[in-house]
């Protein structure tokens, strides 16, 4: 299996592989920010490339947002796009050594671009960050899983194994409006901190 660490994702920036980035928010997550109405709510988006999601998320007026991502390549770029977002909300790390907590991660791409054997570590780190009460909502790939990747795929079961134990399943169906490209082959998902 591929090693995913930052190297290999900078490379992939640098050389334009990017097939995951559709260019601006997607529907289902905006939909789903739309709908929020706390706007000071502290938000992390993990492995959040050139994060259209925090863009809209800051037009909409929500301030407390993180951005994260291993590689510096798409943080400088979203650095350029916005250049008032303030700059100690982009968080260059792994995930795993993200440290403070939030009130919402949105998921979009990240999960299935992980090793698998990195799911079960994901789902407890997710737990271990967000507050009383905290949500994980996004977006996760329903494709069969394969040792070819990323993305790596996954289903509904799987993902419920994963994150049962630490989570109330709110939601976790077949996504109506995804994208073109990704219809019938996305999740959408709300689980809340037990």
């Amino acid at each position: 299996m591929t090693k995913l660490n930052k190297e290999y994702w900078e490379e992939k920036y640098k050389t334009g592989q990017t097939g995951w980035d559709i260019g601006h928010v997607s529907t289902p997550i905006k939909e789903y920010i739309d709908q929020i109405k706390n706007k000071d709510i502290k938000i992390l988006i993990p492995g959040a490339g050139h994060s259209y999601e925090a863009e809209y998320l800051y037009e909409k007026g929500f301030k407390n947002i993180y951005v994260a991502d291993i590689a510096a390549a798409p943080l400088n770029t979203f650095k350029k796009r916005l250049p008032k977002f303030p700059e100690e909300h982009l968080i260059q790390a792994d995930f795993f050594d993200i440290s403070g907590t939030f009130d919402l991660i949105i998921e979009h791409t990240f999960f299935c671009a992980l090793n698998p054997l990195k799911r079960k570590d994901y789902a407890l780190k997710v737990f271990d960050i967000l507050n009383e009460k905290g949500k994980i909502a996004g977006l996760l790939f329903d494709f069969p899983l394969t040792e070819k990747g990323p993305p790596y795929g996954g289903c509904k079961e799987e993902y419920v194994e994963y994150f049962n134990p630490y989570f109330k399943i709110n939601k976790i169906e077949a996504c109506y409006n995804s994208i073109k490209p990704r219809k019938e082959r996305e999740l959408f998902f709300i689980f809340e901190k037990k």
